[in-house]
């Protein structure tokens, strides 16, 4: 069955950097779009960014410039690099093909000093 399994979630100072991967299976992942989404507390889930299957990309406005998604299809994997966090950037972190209703568990970014 679609399987997605997100890690490299954590605590980090304001400025810092994070890199998050997810791992996924049960479908034939390169023939999908690929997305990275994120819930704070209180608000509903965002979608944050795209990768196509040709590798062009989308972000919404306030990750813009500091996040940059990835996929690697051999692996199987697609991650998210996250520079100049800021603390509105504390969230929980999913990946997904963003028509599935399959999602992941997530993974906790706090961002804090």
């Amino acid at each position: 069955q679609v399987q997605f399994v997100e890690s490299g979630g954590g605590l980090v100072q304001p400025g810092g950097s994070l890199r998050l991967s997810c791992a996924a299976s049960g479908f034939t992942f390169e023939q999908y779009v690929l997305s990275w989404f994120r819930q704070a507390i209180g608000k509903d889930r965002e979608l944050i960014a795209l990768i196509s299957v040709t590798g062009d990309t989308k972000y919404t406005d306030s990750v813009k410039g500091r996040f940059t998604i990835s996929r690697d299809n051999a692996k199987k994997t697609v991650d998210l690099e996250m520079n100049s966090l800021k603390p509105e950037d504390t969230a929980i972190y999913y990946c997904k093909v963003p028509n599935f209703s399959t999602w992941g568990q997530g993974t906790q970014v706090t961002v804090s000093s």
